[in-house]
């Protein structure tokens, strides 16, 4: 069954609001400035929703061009300007080191105040990617036929809002969980092909409402209820992908796994 993209979605700075461009550029590191940006606390510790879910309120447009980073945060106030990499700091993520420099200017204190709390805004070198290089990663996807699944099973009276799994590639056109059958394939995507290696375990992050960040949906619940235990990680939802073809990706474009494409 040929599926279609329907959402794209990136995050410059890990934790704050996605954005959803309508093409990216994909590479065998994934899409350049996803997840460019990304904070510690004062113990050197990833910040992500869990902590601090209020974050994802913030939204960020980021230029890799032009170096230009700008928050608007809820009130409307906006922390703009150009960045420009800083001293090396050493930080682990996910108990990894991940080569990242600091990040000097007015975003981080006023991520601070916002947060409660001191942060540390970091410049990651190649991307402060959910998954390294060593195990791929570096694409995710997952269907719309798995959202309305999930919705189901999770009692939700409206259609559940994908940003809250934060995945680069949001499919329509497949059955629920089809993503699931692609594992160990290749799938054009695009001008570009992927290799979908694993299923992603999700976390207390996707309960919330993307736009206001409270959480209104059970997410874990209903997968526990019916998808407690992946192939690779428990409470999974779509699927993680090495790329073995760089290239465009756009809004509309065609997905297919490989037997499709050879038939086509």
């Amino acid at each position: 069954m040929e599926g279609r993209v329907v959402r794209i979605c990136i995050a410059p700075v890990k934790a704050l609001h996605v954005v959803n461009p309508d093409e990216v550029e994909l590479t065998h590191a994934g899409v350049v400035g996803d997840r460019r940006f990304w904070l510690v606390d004062r113990d050197r510790r990833l910040v992500n929703g869990k902590g601090h879910p209020g974050l994802m309120r913030v939204h960020p447009t980021w230029d890799e061009v032009s170096r230009r980073l700008a928050l608007t945060f809820p009130d409307g106030s906006v922390v703009e300007g150009e960045v420009e990499p800083g001293e090396p700091f050493e930080a682990e993520l996910y108990r990894t080191p991940h080569p990242s420099r600091l990040v000097a200017g007015p975003w981080q204190e006023a991520l601070s105040d916002f947060a409660g709390e001191p942060l540390t805004l970091l410049w990651s070198e190649r991307g402060a990617q959910d998954r390294g290089s060593d195990r791929g990663g570096w694409a995710t996807l997952v269907s719309r036929g798995s959202l309305d699944h999930l919705g189901a099973a999770a009692g939700a009276t409206e259609p559940v809002d994908g940003r809250r799994f934060r995945m680069l590639f949001e499919v329509d056109g497949v059955e629920p969980h089809e993503e699931d059958t692609w594992l160990g394939n290749r799938v054009a995507i695009g001008d570009a092909v992927v290799v979908p290696l694993g299923d992603v375990g999700r976390c207390v992050v996707t309960t919330c409402d993307p736009d206001t960040a409270v959480s209104d949906l059970d997410t874990l619940k209903a997968l526990a209820g019916y998808r407690r235990d992946g192939v690779v990680e428990p409470l999974p939802f779509g699927v993680y992908c090495d790329v073995a073809v760089p290239g465009r990706v756009r809004l509309g474009d065609a997905v297919r796994p490989a037997q499709l494409a050879v038939q086509a």
